[in-house]
């Protein structure tokens, strides 16, 4: 099974790349297969790479559903 984490990039930098960020964290993040991304935007990103943007209320639908997921998992 894949799981991909709606992250917002906060940075481009050279050759594709760019930094992502989640939950205050800073990841980096490939952006080859989504060349258009920019700051701001979110991506969804698999294995270090994005490979779809996301429009901002379905990122944020999808992080809302995903820590609640974790509460559920961390009460058991």
């Amino acid at each position: 099974m894949c799981l991909g984490i709606p992250v917002k990039i906060v940075r481009i930098l050279e050759n594709g790349e760019g930094e992502g960020e989640i939950g205050g964290l800073h990841r980096p993040v490939s952006l080859v297969f989504v060349p258009d991304a920019q700051v701001g935007d979110y991506v969804l990103m698999h294995v270090g790479y994005a490979i779809q943007r996301l429009d901002e209320a379905a990122a944020v639908e999808m992080l809302e559903l995903l820590s609640e997921a974790a509460e559920k998992f961390e009460s058991q």
